[in-house]
């Protein structure tokens, strides 16, 4: 499992799999609550999640070991 973050629009995705290639999460399914979205590929396999307001729903452990994909600042718990 592999997570990045970007505290600027603060989502993180998390991976569920080494890699997502191009074209291969063919179904993006909403969480009910709509803060997150399931990755799908085509066999039905989960292959990661776009999670919403991540600064608040992920633990900060696992957010400070995030990789980052912007230069923002570090995030902290609300």
């Amino acid at each position: 499992m592999r997570v990045e973050y970007d505290a600027s629009a603060d989502m993180a995705y998390i991976y569920l799999v080494d890699t997502i290639g191009p074209g291969e999460a063919v179904r993006q399914v909403p969480t009910e609550d709509h803060t997150a979205i399931l990755d799908y590929d085509c066999d039905g396999r989960l292959l990661g999640i776009e999670l919403f307001s991540a600064g608040r729903r992920l633990h900060p452990a696992l957010l400070s070991d995030a990789e980052r994909i912007d230069p923002g600042p570090t995030p902290s718990a609300r």
